[in-house]
């Protein structure tokens, strides 16, 4: 992955869950006078389109609240807020002149997206040289590391490193390192797994996902009895590839970095060829799709979804999902966990005030202090950044770790966790 940054450089507190509440309750409808650009950038079509379109619809749904409300405050203005958004097709010759069009032509400084490490590490460039933060739902950990900065003297043949920067991205959901141990441990104690096999897309998200999937399984004990077996993008046939993985008998499959429009092929496939144990992901799914493409074959799959279920909702929440709703058509659990970006940026510029819509500096020095209540749960839990323990600095949101099952059509919940910090 150090390979794809080189290669991107190449081709380019508590105090604040008040401003927050002010900032959407305390201005009548149609009080905003001034305009915040958000920017979404994301796959939008394709396998993965859902993944992009939930990040889309999720921001538009919060920005309606908000302007409902007449806009969000910050300092002594309200601002409604405007989303601009674009496809860039999980291809990195779309995301660049994507975040190019954000960033240099629209004047945004706030970019939601995009989807996975390949799009997300091409356009650090931009967004580093134009002074903008993404919250993104990429899962390489450089991205969210502090990085080397190197210097060559005139006396020295190779660099030496003079310190370190920060980036400008930050982690906006669970990454599947974070659920997959936790996927792992639940099926060990309630299923009695024991040998798990991977498989995956032949790109470096999903590739990474699996070799981080298979430190994990071998750290609790599973035996990993095939982790080689992988498709190429754009295949509709998956049973020479599922054929493969099953004949080591694995009592778990694990679809690693798996895109929506492919997992319930992935499983139909598996399940025609008789495989009768655990299916599973640590990425969030669409359940139309997977009722649509794999039926009752799906029922018992196990993926990362959204704190939305009916019984932990809080009203704020079932204001969103009638929100996301009407502008999607329909609902979709994942939107769920996407619903924190945009929450989560404008409490950040709230609590750093007035400078930060231009300087993301500003933005960045109001991270470590920041704690709003959890809107979306009926549970009084705190929102905050954390990251310490994966990235050496605060730079993921504290979403909720929600792990579901598709069962008779739906996600139920089967458990949550917390990320650590």
């Amino acid at each position: 992955m150090t390979t794809l940054l080189q290669s991107a450089s190449r081709t380019l507190g508590i105090a604040a869950a008040a401003l927050l509440c002010a900032g959407i309750a305390a201005a009548p409808a149609g009080a905003a006078d001034k305009v915040l650009k958000i920017g979404v950038l994301g796959t939008m079509s394709g396998p993965a389109a859902s993944w992009g379109l939930v990040s889309k619809y999720a921001a538009e749904a919060t920005a309606q609240m908000y302007n409902d409300k007449g806009g969000v405050r910050i300092g002594d203005d309200h601002y409604r807020i405007q989303i601009v958004a674009i496809d860039d097709r999980l291809d990195t010759r779309f995301a660049i002149p994507g975040a190019e069009r954000l960033t240099r032509k629209e004047g945004i400084k706030y970019i939601i997206g995009p989807n996975v490490d390949t799009t997300a590490v091409a356009i650090l460039p931009i967004l580093e040289s134009a002074g903008a933060v993404n919250v993104t739902y990429a899962f390489w950990k450089g991205l969210y590391s502090p990085r080397a900065v190197s210097m060559v003297p005139s006396f020295q043949s190779g660099p030496l490193i003079s310190g370190y920067e920060e980036g400008n991205s930050i982690l906006g959901m669970a990454a599947s390192y974070q659920v997959a141990p936790l996927i792992f441990k639940h099926l060990i104690d309630k299923h009695g797994i024991k040998t798990v096999g991977f498989v995956a897309r032949n790109e470096s998200d999903p590739l990474n996902q699996r070799n981080e999937g298979v430190r994990a399984a071998k750290q609790l004990g599973l035996q990993v009895v095939s982790a080689d077996e992988t498709y190429e993008p754009g295949a509709t046939d998956f049973k020479p590839v599922m054929s493969a993985v099953i004949k080591d008998k694995p009592d778990l499959i694990m679809l690693s970095g798996v895109a929506p429009g492919d997992a319930p092929l992935l499983i139909k496939a598996a399940r025609e060829l008789g495989f009768k144990g655990q299916l599973s992901t640590a990425t969030a799914q669409d359940a139309k799709l997977l009722r649509e493409g794999a039926g009752t074959a799906a029922d018992g799959f196990i993926s990362v979804g959204g704190g939305s279920a009916p019984e932990v909702r809080s009203p704020y929440m079932e204001e969103f999902i009638q929100h996301y709703t009407k502008l999607a058509g329909g609902w979709n659990d994942e939107a769920g966990t996407k619903a924190y970006a945009l929450e989560m940026i404008l409490a950040t510029l709230q609590a750093a005030g007035p400078k930060a819509l231009n300087d993301v500096e500003e933005f960045k020095k109001a991270i470590p202090g920041l704690a709003i209540p959890n809107p979306f749960l009926k549970e009084k839990t705190t929102l905050r950044y954390v990251g310490k323990s994966y990235f050496g600095r605060q730079r993921q949101i504290g979403v909720p770790i929600v792990v579901k099952e598709f069962r008779d059509g739906d996600f139920r919940t089967l458990f949550t966790g917390a990320i650590p910090d």
